[in-house]
């Protein structure tokens, strides 16, 4: 990308000055670049939003540390870069006390749990199935690569797109086939 360097540095002034609103030029020129590294090493498009918007607050709160003449995009990055390692940590222990508690849980209704899920399973895998098979071309085969495990960057590569167009139009298929159960369902 090829940023102003000039306009940059005289809104860093600004916002370091005391004028916030001036943080909104960092924002627009970078916020599409954080966003797509984001979404390069994330699954969850909602979690990527939420992750840009904590870099663009961390930059803010720091911005005194950065050094003139460092490359800005790649300041943003190395934050960018530290909140997917605490977010991958925090999503790390949520996971290990809702797996503990999943756990206990299961052991106290498991043999009913079975008998209920045996039946429900089949019904809604038929279900799933066939929204899948409604879904546009493009949209199947993204799903069908989530799937099998595909990464996001392989998939782009392979559909000759980028991540970013993967990620949204997988958040897409996901919600059309969340429209599609809820409807096969009632």
């Amino acid at each position: 990308m090829n940023h102003d360097m000039n306009a940059l540095h005289a809104a860093l002034d600004k916002v370091l000055a005391g004028q916030r609103d001036a943080f909104r030029v960092v924002v627009r020129e970078y916020g599409l670049g954080v966003r797509g590294f984001i979404a390069s090493q994330l699954y969850h498009l909602d979690d990527v939003d939420d992750l840009a918007q904590d870099v663009f607050l961390a930059a803010f709160e720091n911005l005194a540390s950065f050094r003139r003449g460092d490359d800005f995009g790649a300041w943003l990055r190395g934050i960018a870069r530290n909140k997917v390692k605490m977010y991958f940590r925090s999503r790390m222990r949520r996971e290990n006390a809702l797996e503990r508690f999943r756990s206990e849980v299961t052991e106290l209704v498991e043999p009913d749990l079975e008998r209920a899920t045996q039946a429900v399973q089949e019904e809604q895998l038929t279900r799933l199935l066939h929204c899948i098979s409604k879904l546009p071309d493009k949209m199947r085969r993204i799903v069908q690569g989530g799937l099998e495990g595909q990464k996001a960057q392989t998939l782009a590569e392979t559909m000759e797109s980028s991540v970013a167009v993967i990620y949204v139009t997988n958040h897409r298929a996901h919600k059309l086939l969340r429209e599609c159960m809820a409807r096969k369902g009632a």
